[in-house]
């Protein structure tokens, strides 16, 4: 008996340790690089899928997850006028709760996005959920109401047509969120447990949408927003600028990502910056070869990953920027959803639902598999539990070996 119990124990505690946190857009660090092993590699809509979930509506955010849950925003009910959070059960894929609210912005949009387009972020205790409208509420593990707040309601000329898509990042007890739009621009961080600002500092108006993503730099950590004017950094606790690359102007839909203390930024030209204890960084290289259309880029082990809209593979070494091989999908098609680093793999989701598994190296690219699901993903792939998590509009999809 006691046997059992210690091994039971055991298990508990190496499934725990196995079990990635995915907190927020691209999870840990918003850098599309997950610590995950074992990994699925070959699936299909009737094979090799954990469980599949039923979403209410429209969604383009990736699910996040922590303490055994996952949780997913949607759209739901007449021009998308509620916005939805729900939380599943990561092993069974049971549903534990849902959560409405009406949406009090404009729900207008590009046919191709949606309300549920920005990724919610979790601490594990909470979740936070931005949408399209401006609307932001905070509901505890268990569906209970934290706090909510209308920014539009607080800047009511805040408008975005085509459709708001950035999502917003969280570090430590600050959540951060740039608007960038054709009403009133800013970005703002937000006390995570009270949803009051900490600071709010302007932004260039124009559509934009760029992740903000946070910068590690020692005791402290700098929030670099990426606009038509350039890259700026901000002290993430007082929002206190601290530098800026002027001539690094956005692409509009690709976030920028770091790695080892440098900046990659997806821009006309992709730029790799580092930051210097001056106003401005200093560009280490640029290169017109790496174009990453809506796809955000990923660097890790001294390599650059870059995914180009039409399903073009480049992989450059991230201190030069030469390319050093180029590996065309054979899945074809359309790519909106970013790239994620898994195990050694790559895992590119075309908006057909083909998951492409790339294992890569510093010498070449391998084809792995090409994965179709049979339903539209324009929502990156996350991984956790052993499984990727993929999302569509009317799904959610576990996929891994059943437990």
């Amino acid at each position: 008996m006691k046997f059992r119990l210690a091994f039971l124990i055991l298990l508990s505690v190496v499934a725990t340790i196995r079990a990635e946190d995915v907190t927020q857009f691209r999870g840990p660090g918003g850098l599309g690089i997950s610590k995950e092993t074992g990994l699925p590699t070959k699936w299909t809509a009737d094979d090799g899928i954990r469980w599949k979930a039923t979403l209410p509506g429209k969604g383009l955010s990736n699910p996040v997850i922590a303490g055994g849950r996952v949780y997913v925003t949607a759209t739901a009910a007449y021009q998308q006028k509620r916005e939805v959070v729900l939380c599943f059960d990561v092993k069974t894929g049971k549903k534990l709760w849902e959560r409405q609210v009406w949406a009090t912005g404009h729900t207008q949009a590009h046919p191709k996005t949606n309300m549920a387009a920005p990724t919610p972020m979790t601490d594990g205790e909470r979740v936070y959920a931005l949408f399209a409208t401006g609307d932001l509420v905070a509901y505890d593990k268990d569906g209970d109401l934290a706090w909510y707040r209308s920014l539009v309601g607080d800047y009511p000329t805040v408008g975005n047509n085509v459709g708001m898509a950035a999502s917003p990042a969280l570090h430590g007890d600050t959540i951060l969120i740039c608007l960038e739009n054709a009403g009133e621009s800013f970005a703002v961080g937000i006390d995570k447990n009270t949803g009051l600002n900490r600071w709010r500092i302007e932004r260039p108006r124009g559509i934009n949408w760029v992740s903000p993503v946070v910068l590690p730099n020692g005791p402290h950590a700098d929030v670099l927003f990426q606009g038509p004017t350039g890259i700026d950094a901000h002290d993430v606790v007082t929002g206190k600028k601290k530098w800026s690359a002027p001539g690094i102007r956005h692409g509009a839909y690709a976030t920028l990502t770091v790695g080892d203390g440098v900046v990659y930024a997806p821009s006309s030209k992709f730029t790799a910056l580092r930051p210097g204890k001056d106003a401005e960084a200093q560009i280490v290289w640029q290169s017109p070869k790496l174009s990453a259309g809506y796809c955000s880029p990923i660097a890790h082990g001294g390599l650059l990953y870059v995914v180009a809209g039409g399903g073009v593979v480049h992989c450059a070494d991230a201190k030069t920027g030469d390319t050093l091989w180029t590996l065309r999908l054979t899945a074809g098609g359309s790519y909106a959803a970013s790239p994620l680093l898994a195990d050694g793999k790559l895992y590119v989701v075309n908006e057909a639902g083909v998951t492409s598994v790339v294992k890569v190296s510093r010498k070449d690219g391998e084809l792995l598999a090409a994965n179709p699901i049979g339903d539209t993903i324009l929502a990156s792939p996350v991984a956790s539990d052993g499984a990727i998590f993929l999302r569509s509009d009317g799904a959610l999809y576990c996929i891994g070996a059943k437990k």
